[in-house]
């Protein structure tokens, strides 16, 4: 039977860390994004995302399809795992995901929406997912199909200790070649890598968390205080690892 797993984010540059991660597995077989047409083919936001002719042309925008074919589909190992952006989900049909498991990665909006509008202008609170968070956790606990949520902050402060946890709650065992990676770009990276994962291409494992200031200008700090509610009781779930 096939392990699938779910990794909800909003912050792309720490879930890629975490979609390399597991790719070093030695049973795992990793996705990126595979909804990222099926968004931008439906969504109502006025962001403009680059490169996206490349994007719709390298998967299909049919969320059905995608379903069915790639979420529920053939899995060449025992562990897949699916890379998602959470407002990638949209009106997407969910009952077929109740037969996989289910991780929510967080972040502090503030700093999501320091690392985001280097590639998008003037991201609302919609475009990087966290009240589609506040919303999919909701459901994910009704349905009992939460596993777990990772803090950006307490897994880059201690990858090995939040990544065992991580493993334990998933019933797959923990493997040391997931704390590190070669550098550059990934096999597994989808065509919009050269644009969004600059600066985990350079890594070679999970970068040291380092507190920042960060000073963002007033609309981004108002799309942060919206935001902020919604991420400090993501952050106080008992389910947060």
């Amino acid at each position: 039977m096939t392990t699938r797993i779910h990794l909800w984010s909003s912050p792309r540059n720490i879930s890629t860390a975490l979609m390399y991660s597991f790719a070093q597995r030695s049973d795992t077989t990793v996705v990126d994004e595979p909804l990222y047409a099926w968004y931008l083919a439906h969504t109502s936001t006025a962001a403009e995302h680059p490169g996206v002719p490349d994007i719709m042309a390298s998967q299909s925008a049919d969320g059905t399809q995608v379903t069915r074919e790639v979420l529920c589909g053939h899995a060449p190992t025992s562990v897949v795992v699916f890379k998602q952006m959470t407002h990638h989900l949209l009106h997407l049909d969910r009952q077929p995901l109740h037969a996989a498991q289910h991780v929510l990665l967080i972040r502090d909006p503030r700093a999501i929406l320091n690392s985001y509008r280097k590639v998008v202008n003037a991201p609302t609170a919609a475009d990087i997912g966290v009240p589609q968070q506040d919303e999919w956790y909701d459901y994910l606990v009704e349905q009992n199909l939460l596993t777990a949520i990772v803090d950006a902050k307490r897994l880059l402060s201690d990858p090995p200790t939040v990544l065992r946890a991580l493993c334990d709650k998933l019933a797959i065992p923990f493997e040391s070649d997931m704390l590190q990676w070669p550098a550059g770009a990934r096999p597994e990276d989808g065509v919009w890598a050269k644009y969004w994962y600059h600066n985990v291409h350079q890594s070679t494992g999970f970068q040291p968390y380092v507190e920042r200031e960060i000073t963002l200008p007033p609309a981004l700090e108002e799309v942060a205080l919206a935001c902020q509610p919604h991420y400090e009781r993501l952050l106080s779930s008992p389910y947060l690892l």
